[in-house]
């Protein structure tokens, strides 16, 4: 093993112990997974039920969260619509604005970013 890696197989029966002997463990690391595949549309189990069911693990305050706005996350589930543009957008803005700190005013900025567009 170079550089002190644990082999694969080692790493899956620690996990599996694991999992055997926290129950509590188990059934969140199974619940996470039904929470990402809904999100990732990957699954057509309702919301509510996935949140029922989270709420009886250690994630039970990230689901009071969620709760706290259904009618959005719901939203979010079926609608097509994405602000992924948008960050990536404001996030190459931040990008120029910190490679600039200090240097020049809002002139120079303005003109990398009218630039790069």
């Amino acid at each position: 093993m170079a550089n002190g890696e644990i082999p694969p197989e080692l790493d899956r029966a620690f996990v599996m112990r694991l999992l055997g002997e926290l129950p509590v463990l188990q059934a969140t690391v199974t619940v996470a997974k039904r929470i990402a595949r809904l999100l990732r549309r990957q699954s057509d189990d309702r919301l509510d039920a996935v949140l029922d069911e989270a709420a009886a693990t250690p994630l039970a305050s990230f689901v009071a969260e969620l709760r706290k706005d259904t009618a959005a996350v719901q939203a979010a589930l079926e609608l097509p619509w994405s602000t992924s543009p948008v960050e990536g957008q404001i996030n190459r803005l931040k990008m120029i604005k910190r490679t600039m700190y200090g240097r020049a005013g809002f002139a120079l900025f303005r003109a990398r970013v009218l630039q790069t567009a």
